[in-house]
């Protein structure tokens, strides 16, 4: 039975709504993941630092996706929650067309700039070398990233999230797959890796172009449609919580970098990369989410309909609430076996990362609170508030924890740096879930 926007939601329908989500996060997490599998087993440790060294660069251009995404998102809902079915349609293709030509200029400018931007990530030589072949092959293809990125938080809107589910698993499944034939059969080494990414992602971002383009049984379609700037600014505006929590990411990933180099060298860098590896796969589930719950928000929102916004909320504070426990559980007793994947041919740099996991991982009990904040001001189209818990929660408490922490804990205050930060961010999300109640009615 097909779920739509304006039903009335209970765990189960909420669950099965955005389960189509999740699983397309877990899947769009994929590309990073395996090319990190791939090259540090069949390809070489250089290579493989070049994978991690290039790759906060990368999700720094791909955030403008998000930030479309999520922010036109929540306008296109809340357009559809007032009735308004073809201005609705006429917002969401300006955003997909502007997506498409931002992305476009980005990644000409990357393509030119790579061998600057790896000498200036502190790359020489071979890793040079590698860091600018990868780098070029994946900046190629960020106009179908970006759109993968922008979709996912437009599907749900349309009202098929299942659509979005199958185009997901067929993304990880042909970088997947592609990944094992460039790399092991035809031995293409770290140019293999890359091009089987840019299929994954053009398999994820043009199939939905096409399907969006043509005469659908969705919410949505491409039109033809005018500019309108207001409209882009406002998604702009809105979605930038989501835009700077990942280019934040990515800036304090560097900074994690440096703190590793400096007091565990090459393997505390090798060490945080395989982390953050296995943690993209349990945040894509908080991340998930949001995204498909979103649009429900946003859609009652603009409907005036408090008392589902109500049910909503409680609902979802209860879910992500267990999911953290149950997450940060599975985190701790497969800490082992899921860093042995990567790092298993070396005793000491397995030591060290599979403890690194087990602390880092306690961030999950309060993670995924600040991630939903974040995300349902931006769906009740409050994006300076959605900013403000961003901006504190990615950068400004992470890059104070990161700096100080080390200082007085070594190493072990590297892996609980994100915990801390969490911490402090869960106070700001409380403050404003209290401060904004009664203008919004979800309590």
């Amino acid at each position: 039975m097909r779920i739509q926007l304006s039903d009335h939601f209970t765990y189960r329908k909420l669950l099965r709504f955005v389960a189509p989500s999740i699983v397309m996060m877990l899947c769009t997490s994929v590309y990073s993941i395996v090319d990190g599998l791939f090259v540090s087993n069949f390809v070489g440790k250089t290579p493989f630092a070049a994978v991690n060294l290039i790759f906060p660069i990368l999700m720094a251009m791909s955030t403008v996706g998000f930030m479309l995404g999520t922010g036109g998102s929540a306008i296109v809902s809340i357009t559809l929650g007032t009735g308004q079915k073809e201005r609705a349609n006429q917002y969401f293709s300006m955003l997909i067309y502007a997506g498409v030509l931002i992305s476009i200029v980005m990644s000409v400018i990357g393509f030119i700039c790579m061998p600057m931007i790896g000498s200036a990530l502190g790359a020489e030589g071979e890793l040079l070398e590698y860091t600018v072949i990868y780098g070029r092959i994946l900046v190629a293809g960020q106009t179908a990233f970006i759109l993968q990125n922008m979709f996912q938080s437009f599907f749900p809107v349309a009202e098929k999230p299942e659509l979005s589910l199958k185009i997901s698993v067929a993304a990880g499944l042909t970088n997947f797959l592609l990944d094992a034939l460039f790399i092991i059969i035809f031995k293409w080494g770290l140019p293999g890796a890359a091009a089987a990414s840019v299929a994954g992602q053009a398999v994820g971002g043009i199939i939905p172009l096409i399907y969006f383009s043509r005469k659908n049984s969705s919410l949505l379609r491409l039109t033809k449609t005018g500019f309108n700037g207001r409209i882009l600014l406002k998604a702009c505006t809105n979605g930038s919580s989501e835009m700077l929590t990942n280019l934040s990411t990515s800036l304090v990933n560097m900074l994690y970098n440096f703190q590793l180099m400096r007091i565990a060298g090459e393997n505390g860098l090798a060490a945080y990369g395989v982390i953050m590896y296995v943690y993209f796969i349990f945040a894509a589930i908080f991340i998930g989410y949001s995204i498909g719950g979103s649009p429900v928000i946003s859609y009652h929102y603009g409907a005036g309909n408090r008392s589902e916004l109500k049910n909503l909320f409680q609902k979802s504070l209860i879910i992500i609430g267990t999911a953290g426990i149950v997450l940060t559980l599975l985190a701790e007793a497969l800490a082992l076996p899921l860093t042995k994947i990567y790092v298993g041919y070396d005793a000491e740099l397995l030591k060290m990362t599979c403890h690194g996991f087990r602390l880092y991982s306690l961030a999950f009990l309060l993670s995924g609170f600040n991630s939903f904040g974040s995300s349902f001001f931006t769906a009740l189209g409050d994006g300076a508030v959605s900013a403000a818990i961003s901006f504190l929660r990615t950068l400004v408490f992470q890059v104070a924890v990161i700096l100080i922490l080390p200082s007085i804990l070594g190493l072990d205050g590297v892996w609980l740096a994100i915990g801390g930060a969490e911490l402090l961010s869960l106070g700001i999300t409380i403050i404003f879930f209290a401060a904004k109640k009664k203008k919004y009615g979800y309590l």
